[in-house]
């Protein structure tokens, strides 16, 4: 059993939870990622951690609630356990220098950046994040992504905060203006990576997307997690989950990420009326 020990709202729908776990904390590296588990009968999802203490024992997950298994995670508090966190699983992200690197962070991926931005900035990077939500109330970890990047821009869809308009148009602006990028890395909804791979290819800009795909045991075995990179089969949860973005067949994966929409919904209204829940399990 995985204790929590701190919760807070970022945002509506958006739960950080401070959960103590010394052994995975311990090897724990920038890009890695866990298996959680709420319950027995839960379903084991992928998440990411953006703050890894070592020495208290404590890592820190952001969570999204989409579906039942997310819900659930977010409905736990203080003093409430998680019955798994299986990790450091995947290959952790290469200390590099690259020169000028843009991360850009859509919605929730803004945690899965934190520890990248640090890593990458301890080698010697220039950093520039662009963060990326639907609008204001949306946009999550904005101080902690400055503290970490040498320039920030912020975008919303609606325009109600920052740059109106998708991260994709931030980076748009900075290669309109001619501005140095050596290395570009992005995180979020399968569509905004996609869109980014599309944006960088003509100008031969390196890419990278870090993929948050079906996953099962998370070591690789089950074959859940495949996609197809530059041609070949490859496993997000032990070869990933960052990948050359210009390599990866987007469609593919588009694809096989719907597999289970229909038993994914099924399973959340279930959970709803278990629950009791309605219109406020968003707020």
């Amino acid at each position: 059993m995985y204790r929590i020990l701190d919760k807070k709202t970022l945002a509506p729908g958006i739960r950080m939870l401070v959960v103590e776990a010394p052994l995975v904390t311990r090897h724990f590296r920038a890009g890695q990622f866990l298996v959680v588990r709420a319950s027995e009968h839960s379903e084991r999802i992928p998440l990411t951690a953006f703050d890894v203490n070592s020495g208290a024992g404590t890592l820190t997950i952001v969570v999204q609630e989409v579906g039942k298994s997310t819900l659930e995670l977010g409905s736990l508090g203080p003093g409430d356990t998680l019955l798994d966190v299986v990790g450091p699983l995947g290959t952790p992200t290469p200390a590099e220098k690259h020169g000028t690197v843009v991360s850009l962070a859509g919605g929730v991926g803004a945690a899965e950046v934190i520890l990248d931005l640090e890593l990458l900035k301890s080698a010697g990077n220039y950093l520039i994040g662009i963060l990326g939500a639907r609008n204001k109330e949306l946009v999550i970890l904005e101080d902690e992504i400055s503290q970490r990047v040498d320039e920030l821009i912020v975008c919303t869809d609606d325009g109600s905060y920052g740059l109106h308009g998708f991260v994709t148009d931030g980076l748009r602006q900075l290669i309109e203006k001619g501005r140095q990028i050596d290395q570009v890395m992005a995180v979020g909804p399968l569509p905004m990576m996609r869109a980014v791979a599309e944006l960088t290819r003509p100008h031969s800009i390196p890419t990278v997307v870090s993929l948050n795909t079906i996953m099962l045991d998370g070591t690789g075995m089950c074959g859940s997690c495949r996609l197809t990179v530059g041609g070949e089969v490859k496993f997000c949860c032990v070869h990933g989950p960052a990948f050359d973005a210009h390599q990866v067949d987007f469609e593919e994966l588009t694809r096989r990420q719907r597999r289970f929409l229909e038993e994914e919904t099924i399973s959340l209204e279930r959970y709803k009326r278990m629950m009791g829940l309605g219109a406020a399990a968003s707020e």
